[in-house]
Formats: C-alpha cells, structure tokens, sequence
C-alpha cells in the first residue's frame, strides 16, 4: 500500500490541489511540506495531535517535514473557527509558548542531521515593511474571494477586523517563503485551513511562476460532528502537568464505541489491516479495541513507561484497588472551615465540578461516590484526618476520579 492510499485508508485525506502530483511527491519521498502551528497556549494540545501524527507518517516514508512555529501570525491570530476576537498575548509569552511547542514536538519529529526543519515565521513576518508588502503580494489576492473564504464566516457575523483579515495574506506569504528559503512544495492543514492554504499556492504561481501543492487532513470530530479534545476541564493537553497521564490515557480510554475504530485509524500507527480487522468487533471487544487506543496514543505523547503506568492505574480504579495512578488534589488547612469540607466543597475544589450548585445536581442524581460507596447527602463531611496519609478516592460519574489528599 502506497503513502497516499494508507492516508486515504485511515480517513485522513479531506481536500487537495492536485491528486496524482501529491501523489508522485508522497509516494516517492519528494515532499518538503510544512504544517503551521500557532503559539496561543504554552502545550501543544490534542487539536494538533493529529497534524504530528501525520508529520510523523510522512518523515517515515522518506519526506521533509517543516514545522512552522507562528511567532508572526500569533500576533494577529488566526479568525478560523472563532465567533470573537482572539486574546492578543505579548512577544514574551509568544516566545514562552514558541520555547513549549519546539520541546514536544521533539518527541515525535526527528531533527537531526536535516531530516526535519523548525523555523519560526517572526524571523520574516517581524521584518516586513507594509508598504512595500502591499506593493509586494497586493494585487495578487482577490479581496472578493477572501470574503467568500470560510476561515472568515464565523467571524463576518460579529465584524471581522482589519487585523484578522490580514491572517490569510500573512499565511499565504508564510508557504511564499518557505518555497523559496527551503524548496517546501506542499502544506498540510486541517480542513478548515483549505482557503488560507490555496492562498499560498496562488501567491507562488503568480509571484514566482511555479506549482505548489496544499492538502488538508480531516477535522478530528466525535460522532456529534463536535472536535475531539476537549473536556468539562477544558483542552486535552500534551504537556504532562496540564493533562497528566492517566487523564489523557482515560480521555482516550473513555471515547464513545461510534468513534473508537476512526481514533485508531486517524491517530494510531497499528497496521491499518490489523484495525480493519478489529472494525468487527463488538461489545466488550470494543473495551478491549479503547484500552488500546488508549495506551497507544499515551506511549507516543508520555512514553511506554506512562503508558503502562496509566493502564494499571485505570485497571486498578475499575477494580477498586486503593493504589491507583489517578490524578491528585491537594488540600491545605485554609480549605477547610472548622477542620472539615463538605462533599460539594471536594466537588469543586479537585475541579469534577465548575461549581457547588453543579455539584449538588451530582451528589442529589446519585452520581457521586468516596472510596466506592454512593454520596446521596450533600451536607456529608469530611474532617481533615479522613484527607491523610492515602486520602479519599472521589468519583463523579463513570468516567472522572480524583485522588484528595492534605497537604
């Protein structure tokens, strides 16, 4: 099986420029491409697990990958998928996050002896000069086309700002550079970045007269058609003390059975035969193919070490074992009022619940447990002495635990 027809295999291709060119290049290891990744946050998260997956499976097959860290563009911020404005952030914590991302990206691309490239777009985008890039690259976008574009439609209902606008001519310029400092002729991107992308492949061809190559890559959506990755806590991170192990090994673990087959797929570098085979399973097999998923994805984010430490932890927690690897809320003396805290207290303070009337609905519908046994009263104390030594193990729900202990 081909590069192309695995990718194709695994639901990842969405939308592309030129099928057979692609092809040639992928198939063949000629592909410089690059996959752009902005600084909003300081981790990479699971929204761009799937673009380093991908990454990962090109470098394998011969290619060059370009990871492109958006020290620019972070200072505008990219309208796609937004209904507000995003946080403008300062050149220090865009730095901070930019130091972040090159530290987890290590551990999936290969940067040595130029087998990969990280370079990060300040380095032209900081230097340009506005009238001269206006005289520049102007006249080749079409500002009738730009806002046909999707990337702005979202942001079109509220008023798209001058400064979003700009973002499409700044990635197009990005692929521009690229081409001409590094031979980079492809970009890959999720699906919603189609319109910035085709950009950047019109801004080659009219400024410089050759072809460049754009594919997009399927949105990782549940069976809801909503992006994965995100909790009641918020985003599944890739850095080890915002999402520890165990919680993203259980976010993995606890995927729906509709989606389970496309997350090994999309995601996992198991044999694609082997998971055609596994898309027959049911029932309890179908826990079986989630432990799998699981502890795959956590052996390529925290290591197979973490991987099996999270795996006997949750097979621990199922079977009621008091060691288990689970996350930890520590308790201090000002938490507690009169030497004790009350079961919504526990609720919000391990954060398995925004808040104490969210809480209160958890403990009344009988969806919280202490160590195993059911909490139906929501007035139930625990004095500090009950938090020491091992603590208490606290369960809302099937799927979210937390270990509380006292300082």
């Amino acid at each position: 099986m081909t590069v192309f027809d695995e990718l194709k295999a695994r639901g990842l291709l969405a939308q592309l420029t030129d099928e057979e060119e692609i092809k040639e290049l992928i198939n063949n290891g000629k592909a410089t491409f690059y996959i752009g990744f902005d600084p909003t946050a300081d981790s990479l998260h699971v929204g761009h697990f799937m673009a380093l997956c991908l990454m990962k499976r090109m470098q394998m097959a011969g290619n060059k990958p370009i990871a492109l860290i958006g020290g620019g563009t972070g200072m505008v911020g990219d309208p796609t998928g937004r209904s507000d404005l995003r946080q403008m952030l300062t050149p220090e914590t865009i730095q901070h996050n930019c130091d972040c991302f090159k530290q987890q990206m290590s551990r999936f691309i290969d940067f040595s002896d130029g087998k990969a490239l990280m370079v990060n777009n300040a380095d032209w985008l900081l230097k340009l000069n506005y009238v001269e890039l206006l005289r520049e690259v102007g006249a080749c976008f079409s500002v009738n086309n730009m806002l046909r574009a999707e990337c702005y439609k979202q942001r079109m209902a509220k008023g798209l700002s001058f400064l979003e606008f700009n973002y499409m001519i700044m990635q197009s310029y990005d692929f521009y550079m690229l081409y001409q400092k590094y031979g980079c002729n492809m970009q890959f991107g999720g699906d919603d970045q189609w319109s910035n992308m085709l950009g950047g492949t019109e801004l080659i061809r009219r400024k410089l007269g050759k072809d460049a190559y754009a594919m997009t890559i399927t949105l990782l959506l549940n069976s809801e058609g909503k992006k994965m990755g995100k909790t009641q806590k918020g985003a599944v991170w890739l850095d080890p003390n915002k999402t520890s192990p165990f919680e993203f090994y259980q976010y993995w673990r606890n995927v729906s059975d509709a989606d389970v087959m496309k997350c090994l797929k999309m995601l996992t570098f198991l044999p694609i035969e082997q998971i055609l085979e596994m898309e027959h399973w049911e029932g309890s097999q179908l826990n079986t193919a989630k432990e799998i998923l699981a502890h795959e994805l956590t052996e390529l984010v925290h290591g197979k070490e973490e991987a099996d430490k999270a795996e006997a932890g949750a097979k621990a927690l199922f079977a009621g074992g008091a060691d288990a690897e689970i996350p930890t809320t520590t308790l201090t003396e000002a938490d507690l009022q009169d030497g004790s805290i009350d079961i919504l207290g526990l609720l919000v303070k391990s954060g398995l619940s925004a808040s104490r009337s969210e809480a209160r609905r958890s403990v009344e519908q009988g969806g919280v447990s202490v160590n195993g046994e059911k909490v139906t009263d929501v007035k139930t104390q625990y004095a500090g002495e009950d938090l020491q030594g091992e603590g208490i193990t606290l369960k809302r729900g099937k799927k979210s635990f937390k270990k509380i202990i006292m300082a």
